[in-house]
């Protein structure tokens, strides 16, 4: 039996001056051919990183919808949660010339109204704590570990100065391909694993036909 896993990333392109967490990011998937899935933040998109997400689509990657300014959207009136997911949606569109197949709620914080409002598949996944500096390369790696199986949906970050997640990427990427995973993208990870995740308030963090509901 084949098994598909997927890395995704929150919280780039990277913006602070001289940060190049996102591109390092990159440059690991390239060194593995391995493809992933990237939920930018739409207010960071800029003339200066938009190369770094044009490499992202070229190794395979694919861009999705982050929020514009990564609020709890929950919180948020209706006209404030369509600004959120427009801005970034149409910032998207903008550079890549298609909008984003997928939503991830900033904190994972979701709403039936936000249900009603954004009218794509809303994406959680499996995490390691990696936006918290307490928690290391080695408890980053252990957990994924601990998280893989098939259509496993891993929820990290690559905003600025998170090395630790760079070090467990880079070993976790072939310790799960001696296993027998295939790391592809979020569009592909539903294709093969053979499920439609375009189900009504659905949360997914595993690409199987069992999902979060609220």
């Amino acid at each position: 039996m084949n098994k598909f896993l997927c890395l995704s990333f929150d919280d780039g392109p990277n913006v602070e001056s001289g940060d190049t967490t996102m591109n390092d990011m990159l440059d690991i998937l390239e060194e593995y051919n391995v493809p992933a899935s990237f939920f930018l933040i739409g207010n960071k998109i800029t003339e200066e990183n938009k190369s770094v997400i044009q490499r992202a689509i070229k190794l395979g990657c694919d861009i999705e919808n982050h929020s514009w300014t990564h609020p709890k959207m929950a919180e948020l009136t209706k006209e404030e949660i369509e600004a959120e997911y427009e801005k970034c949606d149409n910032a998207i569109l903008t550079l890549t010339g298609k909008k984003a197949q997928f939503f991830r709620p900033p904190y994972i914080s979701v709403s039936q109204q936000m249900y009603d409002i954004i009218k794509v598949p809303f994406i959680c996944g499996l995490g390691c704590n990696d936006w918290d500096p307490e928690y290391d390369a080695e408890y980053r790696y252990n957990q994924m570990m601990k998280d893989a199986q098939n259509g496993t949906i891993f929820l990290l970050h690559v905003m600025e100065k998170n090395s630790p997640t760079l070090q467990a990427v880079k070993r976790i990427i072939p310790e799960l391909k001696k296993q027998g995973y295939t790391f592809v993208n979020l569009p592909d990870l539903f294709k093969n694993c053979g499920v439609n995740p375009d189900i009504p308030n659905s949360l997914w963090s595993v690409a199987q036909m069992t999902y979060n509901n609220t």
